[in-house]
């Protein structure tokens, strides 16, 4: 499939590597006319490998954020916020919904469970100015609390158990 006569990527340079955007379009585009002989499946492969690795990181990412602020509340309770409050909700929802949506990460939560602690406690000591120490080394938070624990501030539920 030509590239557009003001689309074109440096001489020598395939499209893959110049303009991924547009690649992807055109792959897209060869598929729904079912001209498979023309498609690039070496680095479809990649990219479809790639996906699986960014909903990977988005469930890390996400459980990252909640623990930091789960650790900010329990070890820093003079400081709680409803912003705190509505992190955590958010950051709930979002790992809720890529569960959902992709069940498959259920798999991996052990691992994303533990590597997201370890860059919450980093964060959360950074935004706490608490030595990182101070924090436990290992996840204390049961997959259930993570999820359902209450954090408000109208809650006497709010205290870590």
């Amino acid at each position: 499939m030509p590239t557009s006569p003001s689309i074109r990527p440096p001489q020598g340079q395939p499209l893959y590597e110049a303009d991924l955007h547009l690649w992807a379009s055109q792959q897209a585009a060869l598929v729904r006319e079912g001209r498979l002989s023309e498609l690039d499946l070496v680095h479809i492969a990649e990219e479809l490998d790639d996906v699986g690795s960014e909903l990977y990181q988005r469930l890390e990412s996400a459980l990252t954020i909640l623990l930091a602020h789960m650790l900010k509340w329990d070890f820093q309770p003079d400081r709680r916020s409803r912003s705190w409050e509505a992190t955590i909700r958010e950051h709930r929802r979002r790992v809720e919904k890529l569960l959902k949506q992709n069940p498959s990460l259920k798999s991996k939560l052990t691992e994303a469970l533990s590597e997201s602690y370890q860059n919450g406690r980093d964060r959360a000591s950074g935004e706490t100015d608490l030595p990182v120490g101070r924090f436990p080394e290992q996840c204390s938070y049961r997959w259930e609390d993570i999820l359902n624990r209450e954090f408000s501030l109208d809650a006497s539920q709010s205290e870590p158990p």
